[in-house]
């Protein structure tokens, strides 16, 4: 329609439509909401065999937790009864050095549920840090 001469123009838009913006927003926060539970789940595992072990290079720094065969638990060569009084051997061993080193040694006929309650007590003894070692099977 022609008004004095002049077409009547469209005026043209000038805001940026955020709707689309807002419904991909939604979507990730519904996957992230929906697979965040999921990261704190374990995953069933075939655990690789250790083709080299790792040396341990601060051994004289270092405490060895060890379960023998019988199911027997050591500090270094010092034999403890039970996994309660892991707990004190090991808060008395480090009182002078408490970010010594603490490994595990477990035989491999040990249970997991053994392993896990010896574990369970380094943990109770304040060790936040722990090695886990293994033994190169070329040997």
């Amino acid at each position: 329609m022609e008004i004095g001469g002049r077409s009547e123009r469209r005026s043209s838009l000038s805001q940026i439509n955020v709707t689309p913006f807002v419904d991909v927003m939604l979507v990730l926060l519904i996957i992230f909401m929906v697979t965040a539970p999921m990261l704190d789940k374990g995953v069933d595992v075939n655990l690789p065999e250790v083709k080299q072990a790792p040396t341990l290079k601060t051994a004289d720094q270092a405490l060895i937790v060890a379960i023998d065969a019988r199911g027997r638990i050591s500090v270094g060569k010092q034999r403890v009864a039970s996994p309660d009084k892991l707990v004190a051997v090991l808060r008395q061993a480090r009182r002078n050095q408490q970010d010594k080193q603490v490994y595990l040694e477990a035989d491999k006929t040990v249970t997991y549920q053994q392993v896990m309650r010896v574990m369970a007590a380094i943990r109770r003894a304040g060790v936040s840090k722990l090695g886990m070692v293994a033994v190169d099977e070329r040997h």
